[in-house]
């Protein structure tokens, strides 16, 4: 069985693993949307690092005894950056295994869900972001409508993927 009869099955492993590749593809895509609209809109003060920078620089830190560059600090924010939305995306197209269609609206419901899950509550709670309360409204509404367009691109590329991948 060729790999290209396997994704067009309805088998449960067929429908699993088109689903599972569709939302990875999804995933990247819009996390590649996401961090360039951040690269636009400030979603935090200039001498703020982020989240992902403070994990790799822990890591790097217990790793090798020594934080990361600051040269390295972007790809190093890719390198949480990326994975994250991957994993994320795996999920969502898990998810929407079987439901044929394209819908927008699941795909804003999707970012803003990253959103409030992340940047509102987990990464506060963690140390990571300082609460929501002390961050600017403008900078809370920029990283919110990043997540937004990352789940609408999501949704959008998880569909077309799925779609071509039944055939």
């Amino acid at each position: 069985m060729s790999v290209s009869n396997f994704l067009q099955g309805e088998s449960y492993m067929s429908s699993t693993s088109r689903s599972l590749l569709a939302g990875v593809i999804g995933g990247l895509v819009g996390t590649a949307v996401k961090v360039t609209i951040e690269h636009f809109l400030p979603v935090r003060k200039i001498e703020q690092r982020s989240a992902q920078i403070k994990i790799v620089d822990d890591l790097s830190t217990k790793i090798t005894g020594t934080p990361i560059s600051v040269q390295n600090e972007a790809l190093a924010e890719q390198l949480v950056n990326i994975p994250m939305g991957a994993s994320l995306g795996a999920a969502y197209g898990y998810g929407k295994k079987g439901r044929y269609g394209l819908k927008p609206m699941d795909g804003v419901i999707f970012g803003a869900t990253t959103w409030a899950t992340t940047h509102e509550t987990s990464l506060p709670i963690l140390g990571l972001e300082a609460k929501p309360t002390n961050i600017p409204v403008r900078m809370q509404l920029n990283e919110l409508f990043a997540h937004v367009a990352f789940g609408i691109t999501t949704e959008y590329v998880r569909h077309k993927v799925d779609e071509n991948l039944r055939g």
